[in-house]
């Protein structure tokens, strides 16, 4: 039995309020081009069923500007995780349209927001960082990440959630990641699959997983957050978007949508570990 659509809107609805922050450009290398401050108002009308969605952003030196949204309905290419945590993007991949998503995490008054676009080419054009506290909350100070924070074993659960709503699947998962000079390697386990092993390279503030049939560059971020994508879309080869963030030194979240071979989205992950 698939649970009802409304699930997904009542996961919608832990993300009401207004969240204050700031719009962070990135060039796909992660320098920051600009930083927009920033307020996002979700409010809940009609008994709860329709959300009015308000963006404001304040440029510098430019004209403030204001986006409503109002809706009733979630679109095909939107999930919603137990937690509030949500990616909305791409279905399907095509090289003549762009292609990306947006993935965001929520935890106690704060949230963590990443958009990547590729442009129709296989390169990443350039990706946001969103970070924002509810109104009245301050927010956390958190360092820009580090390979340092990363090296260790997390172990948590993962969640996953699919677009046709068939039931979530839950797993144990196991990241081990180790650092020598400047080369750095992970092991990955889900559940009862077979272990993942690769090794990459430490680039300033960029990891570089060049093996494998399908290379993916980690972008380490301000605000304790990574961004993992792509090096550059290999036709006919799975991929994954994915946003991490390290809330705390031991606790970190990660959220990843999935792609098939053909370039069909299959599914959204919502990963809690803990390091040991």
């Amino acid at each position: 039995m698939t649970p009802a659509p409304s699930s997904q809107w009542a996961r919608l609805l832990k993300n009401q309020g207004t969240w204050v922050g700031s719009f962070t450009q990135l060039s796909p290398t992660g320098t920051v081009l600009q930083d927009i401050p920033s307020e996002v108002a979700l409010v809940p009308l009609s008994a709860g069923n329709t959300m009015r969605q308000t963006i404001r952003k304040s440029p510098p030196q430019q004209p403030p500007s204001e986006t409503v949204l109002e809706y009733s309905s979630l679109g095909r290419g939107v999930l919603f995780c137990e937690t509030g945590a949500f990616s909305q993007g791409s279905i399907q991949r095509s090289p003549v349209s762009d292609f990306g998503a947006e993935l965001g995490l929520i935890h106690g008054f704060e949230r963590l927001r990443l958009a990547l676009v590729f442009p129709k080419v296989p390169t990443l054009g350039h990706l946001t960082l969103i970070r924002e506290s509810r109104q009245g909350h301050e927010p956390t100070d958190r360092p820009a990440l580090s390979i340092d924070q990363l090296v260790g074993t997390w172990v948590g659960t993962a969640e996953t959630v699919f677009p046709d709503l068939q039931p979530p699947q839950t797993m144990a998962t196991r990241l081990e990641v180790w650092q020598a000079g400047s080369a750095v390697g992970q092991r990955l386990s889900f559940g009862n699959s077979p272990v993942l092993q690769s090794q990459g390279q430490v680039v300033d503030s960029t990891l570089r997983f060049d093996q494998g049939r399908q290379p993916v560059t980690v972008l380490l971020l301000p605000g304790g957050a990574s961004a993992s994508f792509p090096t550059e879309i290999v036709p006919g080869q799975p991929l994954f978007l994915e946003v991490g963030w390290l809330i705390n030194p031991t606790l970190r979240q990660r959220l990843i949508r999935t792609y098939n071979a053909q370039g069909t989205w299959e599914g959204l992950t919502l990963v809690t570990e803990q390091k040991n």
